[in-house]
């Protein structure tokens, strides 16, 4: 009887939604949390979800695109190209949004501690000769710190290598471990609503509603650009280019991929769950498997709104005045520093003392903003990864989608027709 009804159990988890399932584990954890705060073992549930995925999404990235260059199958054609293009496009108007919302929004800040850190860039140069770095950086040591750039690097590199001299039967080795490891990232990601049950209860228990007080408006700020991008500068960009109402394809991307990236708050994490994602929406898997990951290094609209917003509101503190031109060169700066905030210990945040080294503010005063980002970052970094992770799967459908526009090919259904 109790075996039975566990397979019934089971069967009928399997059988829900997901996203039903993450909502449930959602709103049971902020119970909990205001309920029965300070049990560890269910906060356990969270980083034990995180941990898996992102112990295993370094893998994924690397056993997909070595099967997938080995086969001969891949075709990095002008889809990819317009894929770059629309990552870079879509970070520098985020920077664009965030200059335009501190201008209309100005903020300053009450500096208190000063904030510490071993690794600060001093310069965009420094932020780039980081990525190069870590591209070439030994591919075990990559998989092992989750440097995706050296993960990819490699993993091209090794693929078309294997492409030339390998035989059937070591292709299909490879074949074999790519479906292996994607099968355990389907189970991983099965057991999503326990993580994020674990994840909301801890932020629950520990956090608070101070942040919203201390500081609200900064805050407000951020999020507020952060929407303003997800709702209206990405579609209208996707729009553009599928000459196609955007908004059914931005709502899948932020429900399957933005919803678990707010709460994992790791582009890296939420890679197995956009590689699936792709699968469902039809997409070629020899482009998302190394478009991806790809993304996860160099789409990061919410990074540059962050270092934008953070870098103007430390200039005001301190009384600097910024012209037109000043922010449109901050503009620039801010999106490629974001480009290689995953090359620096500490992501964007620590890239705001080189954004404010522009205006010649003191490094203690900018580290005593990167001190305030951390702060805030309970709610700052969770929209930040969720915009970023989305939008990896929005451009990757929007440039294999304006493909097969172009080819006559039909459009999944939940597109809907052309009117």
């Amino acid at each position: 009887m109790k075996e039975n009804f566990f397979v019934k159990a089971v069967k009928k988890y399997n059988s829900t939604s997901l996203v039903l399932r993450i909502l449930c584990g959602l709103i049971i954890g902020s119970i909990l949390g205001l309920a029965l705060p300070g049990i560890g073992w269910i906060g356990m549930l969270g980083d034990l979800f995180v941990g898996s995925l992102k112990a295993i999404a370094p893998l994924l990235v690397a056993v997909l695109v070595i099967s997938s260059l080995s086969q001969g199958n891949a075709k990095l054609d002008r889809r990819f190209g317009l894929i770059l293009f629309l990552y870079m496009i879509s970070t520098f108007l985020a920077a664009v949004v965030a200059v335009v919302g501190s201008f209309i929004f100005p903020q300053t800040l009450t500096l208190k501690e000063v904030a510490t850190a071993d690794t600060v860039p001093t310069g965009i140069g420094e932020v780039l000769g980081n990525l190069f770095t870590n591209m070439i950086s030994n591919p075990f040591g990559s998989l092992v710190e989750g440097k995706y750039i050296g993960i990819l690097f490699w993993a091209v590199v090794l693929g078309i290598a294997f492409k030339s001299i390998a035989s059937d039967s070591t292709k299909r080795m490879f074949t074999d471990i790519s479906d292996g490891v994607s099968k355990a990232v389907r189970w991983i990601i099965n057991l999503a609503p326990f993580g994020i049950l674990g994840l909301v209860y801890s932020n629950v228990s520990s956090n608070g509603l101070a942040i919203f007080t201390d500081y609200g408006k900064l805050l407000a700020l951020l999020v507020g650009c952060m929407l303003a991008v997800a709702f209206i500068v990405d579609p209208l960009i996707a729009g553009l280019s599928m000459k196609r109402n955007p908004y059914p394809l931005v709502w899948r991307c932020l429900k399957e991929s933005g919803l678990t990236a707010f709460f994992t708050r790791s582009s890296a994490a939420n890679i197995p769950v956009n590689m699936q994602l792709c699968e469902r929406l039809g997409l070629d898997k020899d482009m998302y498997s190394v478009s991806i990951p790809l993304g996860a290094t160099i789409n990061m609209d919410g990074a540059a709104i962050t270092i934008t917003v953070m870098t103007l509101a430390a200039a005001n503190t301190v009384g600097v005045q910024v012209d037109i031109l000043s922010a449109i060169v901050l503009s620039v700066l801010a999106t490629l520093g974001a480009c290689g905030a995953s090359g620096v210990a500490g992501g964007s945040l620590l890239l705001i003392p080189m954004a404010c080294s522009m205006f010649g503010i003191p490094q203690d005063v900018a580290m005593q903003v990167v001190g305030i980002g951390f702060i805030i970052g309970v709610v700052q970094d969770s929209v930040e990864t969720a915009l970023n992770s989305a939008g990896d799967v929005m451009f990757a459908a929007t440039a294999e989608y304006t493909q097969w526009i172009k080819e006559g090919k039909p459009l999944p259904e939940f597109m809907g027709r052309k009117k």
